[in-house]
């Protein structure tokens, strides 16, 4: 279909309005912020400064003071304050993120696959990170975050499908200061933080240096190596400068690194699902026959047996140049940025001490470069507008290593003598993978003001996306077959596979939303959206067919498409003291892209391939009450109801995985990731120091966060249910007017268990390994601001 026959078509249905991502410019600082008014907090959700309960869409702002009294330096941190988005890590590269449901694929057991893009973008200082792996890294000195539910990309960035994590950090000061802080706890817990700024040259250059480094020890204890696993060791570095010549012109430089070298990631034992298979390819005989029993049968006394090598070395950064200038009527901006990101890792995909699997990385490399353009109206007119265009362009290239172990022939084909002993033995895979995309789009929305109290906000976005790649693997060792049954089993395990792919395809999508002041305490909107992703491309291999040969048909997934219809209202009360928000929303995705896993013998594959359609209903509230100017509760809920409406080529659960290839029908099934209920409550209060003390106040931090089950393989298998759980985190201090400050904190603090991700052991044999969440941690943080 023509783009002129396709607008045509959806007509005024596609004009956009929408908020596009949220920046925003909080002034409080941690101390004075239970004392702000709520409208103290400004937004440019749509470029243009307004008051938060103004602007008409679902957001989640996490402020200056929550930033601090949390601790939170990073994405998968800053999950736990928003109840719509959740996020998963079994290691860096296979971090995912959803918001309502949507955004990227739950990855446990197959790597992330290059060639599927990421339903939730994270932004950090408006330029647009592509690969979900570098949001699990330290951030410095951030300021603020923002959460947007919802389609995205009307009125800047690249555009998302399911919402976006808007990440903004502390511009260079003209006034010197800064800030030095020290935070130790057990586990070997170490953070440093030290922030410097100030003016370079008068009042026209200004600098600022922020540096934060985290170490903490092992939270699982090998019982093989004697040593432990799953540490902590990040630095991030982030320098910039910003150049202002005059009142209408500002350019601000960014530079920033950050690195992650730890022993790191693997899981443990959670316990044991059968299937349909024999029982002697069952978990049970396997490891009875092997004389394997695990470290142990609770995962939360946190230890391992595994005996292969674990490590994670990563690191990625990158530049970036801010211009803005101040036409009066207008704002000229500009954001160019160029992007790196590296990553290596060793695991042991058998997560046991047997010599199944005794190699496994996939050596990566990525860059990105962007360039936006844009021009926005300023004040409140009755015609508002914005328009630009964005411009996107990334390689990434990889080589997926694996080799097998002595074990492996009796753990995924069968005891001897059906099979030499040795089959497996040294058997591995080298191969080299390149994914070139390029991304073009043209943006602009207009807001109608027709009366005082109602406007109408639309917009349109065309997208053009091309992606080319190449995959091509070897095989290497192992027992030479003699038969042609004895090679045919041991391709099954690893097969050679080299293949090219390209698509590219066309986008118009958009928004529109009508907004009403019923009151001046009441604002109420509804909306629609149209927005898709682009095809995907396999780069993690291909599935194989019935002959056991792989299914290029797969190589290349449909482009998804998202349709969204939200209801919400925006509240305020009591002199402005207290918000009340809530919202209600429908989205359907037909050809929703995941990364599912081939159910078939032997070893675990996993690729890309598309959902009929999905949908996800929902509603959400967000509340917050500045009771005194000195003590502030908020509170946040989600209600998530996600379904695989049409899956009927599914891959099947474990309990209905059998001896040969099958596919099973989940339509109707829940959709993973995706708890049913989620909130999160918080209060904070500070008070004057008791008389006969030091001057100074007193302040306490509590925090709750609660998430219902929700299932942790796309499969829905039953064996990979994830229980719901709270966490508790609660902050103690003294503040000094001299800028001193100490901290005691506590994470955690009924010590919580819980599962933060499950895995099915590659060869599904029923062995169910998982991730516990962090136990109770104590520490104590001393901080000076000069």
């Amino acid at each position: 279909m023509s783009t002129a026959s396709r607008a045509s078509l959806f007509g005024w249905r596609l004009i956009a309005g929408g908020c596009g991502l949220a920046m925003l410019d909080l002034s409080q600082a941690a101390a004075a912020e239970t004392s702000a008014n709520v409208d103290g907090v400004v937004v440019t959700a749509r470029l243009r400064p307004e008051d938060p309960q103004a602007v008409p869409a679902g957001l989640t702002l996490i402020d200056k003071g929550q930033l601090a009294s949390t601790g939170a330096v990073n994405v998968g941190q800053f999950s736990q304050l928003v109840p719509s988005l959740n996020y998963s890590s079994p290691n860096p590269r296979n971090t995912a993120f959803t918001i309502r449901g949507l955004g990227s694929s739950v990855v446990a057991v197959s790597q992330a696959n290059d060639g599927l893009e990421p339903g939730v973008g994270v932004y950090v200082d408006q330029v647009y990170h592509a690969r979900p792996a570098t949001a699990s890294f330290d951030l410095a000195d951030v300021t603020q975050v923002t959460v947007l539910r919802g389609p995205q990309g009307t009125v800047f960035g690249k555009n998302t499908t399911a919402g976006a994590i808007l990440v903004t950090t502390a511009r260079p000061t003209f006034r010197t200061e800064g800030l030095a802080e020290l935070t130790v706890g057990d586990y070997g817990y170490r953070q440093g933080k030290l922030t410097v700024s100030g003016a370079l040259v008068g009042d026209v250059l200004a600098g600022r240096l922020s540096v934060v480094a985290t170490r903490r020890a092992g939270m699982l204890r090998n019982v093989t190596t004697g040593g432990r696993d799953n540490d902590l060791a990040n630095t991030a570095v982030r320098a910039g400068l910003l150049y202002q010549p005059s009142p209408s012109l500002s350019v601000r430089l960014i530079a920033d690194y950050t690195r992650n070298d730890s022993t790191c990631c693997t899981q443990v034992y959670v316990g044991v699902g059968t299937s349909l298979k024999a029982a002697a390819r069952q978990y049970p005989a396997l490891a009875a026959g092997a004389g394997y029993a695990p470290a142990s049968l609770d995962p939360f006394t946190r230890l391992t047996d595994i005996d292969a090598p674990l490590a994670v070395h990563t690191d990625e950064g990158g530049l970036s140049a801010v211009g803005e200038l101040d036409l009066g009527s207008a704002t000229v901006t500009s954001v160019t940025a160029w992007r790196f990101w590296n990553w290596d890792a060793a695991n042991d995909r058998d997560y046991t001490r047997l010599s199944i699997q005794t190699l496994q990385h996939i050596p990566s490399r990525q860059d990105q470069y962007s360039q936006e353009l844009r021009i926005a109206s300023k004040g409140r007119q009755a015609l508002e507008y914005v328009a630009g265009l964005y411009y996107f362009n990334q390689g990434i290239t990889g080589r997926p290593i694996t080799q097998y172990g002595p074990l492996a022939m009796y753990w995924l084909l069968g005891p001897a003598p059906t099979y030499p002993a040795n089959l497996l033995d040294g058997y591995g895979t080298d191969g080299r993978t390149r994914l070139h995309s390029t991304s073009t789009a043209v943006f602009g929305e207009v807001t109608w003001r027709l009366s005082p109290s109602f406007n109408i906000t639309g917009g349109l976005r065309y997208t053009r996306e091309a992606k080319a790649g190449s995959y091509a693997t070897s095989v290497y060792g192992g027992a030479v077959p003699t038969t042609p049954a004895l090679a045919s089993a041991k391709l099954s395990i690893l097969r050679p596979q080299a293949y090219r792919a390209s698509t590219a395809d066309g986008d118009l999508s958009g928004r529109i939303v009508a907004s009403t002041d019923i009151s001046r305490h009441v604002v109420a909107y509804a909306s629609y959206a149209r927005t898709g992703k682009s095809g995907g491309l396999n780069m993690s291999g291909l599935p194989l067919n019935a002959a056991n040969q792989p299914a290029l048909a797969t190589a290349v997934i449909r482009p998804e498409q998202n349709v969204t219809h939200e209801l919400g209202i925006k509240t305020r009360w009591l002199d402005d003291r207290l918000t009340a928000n809530a919202d209600v929303f429908e989205t359907t995705v037909r050809d929703f892209q995941t990364n599912v896993v081939d159910t078939g013998p032997g070893a675990l594959r996993g690729y890309l391939a598309n959902i009929s359609r999905v949908r996800v209903r929902g509603a959400e509230l967000d509340a917050r009450f500045v009771a005194s100017d000195r003590f502030a509760v908020r509170a946040a809920a989600s209600w998530t109801r996600g379904q695989y409406v049409s899956y009927a080529n599914a891959p099947c659960p474990l309990e209905q995985v059998s001896a040969s290839t099958t596919v099973c029908d989940l339509s109707g099934r829940p959709l993973s990731a995706t708890p049913k209920w989620a909130w999160s409550v918080g209060a904070e209060g500070h008070a004057p120091m008791p008389p006969g003390l030091p001057a100074g106040e007193v302040f306490a931090h509590g925090e709750l966060s609660t998430r219902t089950r929700s299932y942790g393989d796309p499969t829905d298998s039953r064996h990979t249910l994830l229980r719901g759980y709270a966490v508790l985190n609660a902050t103690v201090g003294v503040h000094s007017p001299g800028g001193w400050e100490a901290t005691v904190w506590v994470r955690n603090l009924t010590d919580q268990r819980y599962l933060q991700n499950v895995t099915v052991q590659a060869g599904n044999s029923g062995l169910i390994v998982g991730t516990p969440g962090d136990p109770r941690t104590v520490g104590v943080t001393l901080r000076n601001r000069f």
